[in-house]
């Protein structure tokens, strides 16, 4: 397996079936912290949802629409990125994440997602990488903005979950614009 360090305890690699058990394990635990932003946690019920999922996010991988990546912290799968959405005809990535609550503070989403950008800028020729979070996610939305992400509008009602829609701010980096490799980290 291929790993990408970021520093000596954060690395990230491909999500793979093997990684099921214990990314289930962590999404269960983490369920009431995470429902407050996403949408798809009840269709998540057991470690074989989570390798369908999988599954399905590593076809998408062999096609060149998507990659999934988990996020290691002292071998420890501590959350996940990737490009939920790969546009090869306009050279636009669609970025999202979500890292458990015991893992968050540290600096780690940051430098996952600076990676991923490095990814989608070198490996994927991308022009464009975009990320949406919820209006009231401050934790989410403070990635984009501490990498050099411009905040290019507010989508209303743009994802039910739960029963309450919530509108997403929509942050857009270029290929020409500077991006912070090491700034704020």
């Amino acid at each position: 397996m291929f790993f990408r360090y970021l520093d000596k305890d954060i690395k990230l690699g491909l999500t793979i079936p093997q990684y099921a058990d214990e990314l289930f394990e962590l999404t269960d635990k983490n369920r009431e912290f995470l429902k407050q932003w996403l949408p798809w946690l009840d269709s998540i019920t057991t470690p074989l949802d989570t390798k369908k999922f999988i599954d399905a996010q590593l076809l998408n991988f062999q096609q060149g629409k998507a990659l999934h990546m988990t996020i290691f912290c002292k071998d420890r799968i501590a959350g996940v990125l990737g490009y939920n959405q790969i546009d090869p005809v306009n050279c636009i990535g669609h970025l999202g994440y979500w890292l458990a609550r015991e893992y968050n503070g540290r600096g780690m989403m940051r430098k996952s997602v600076r990676e991923a950008v490095k990814i989608g800028f070198t490996s994927y020729a991308l022009n464009r990488i975009e990320i949406r979070c919820a209006v009231d996610n401050y934790k989410s939305r403070a990635i984009p903005e501490s990498l050099g992400f411009q905040k290019e509008g507010i989508i209303r009602n743009a994802e039910n979950v739960y029963g309450k829609y919530l509108d997403h701010v929509v942050y857009g980096l270029l290929k020409e614009e500077p991006y912070y490799e090491t700034k704020h980290l």
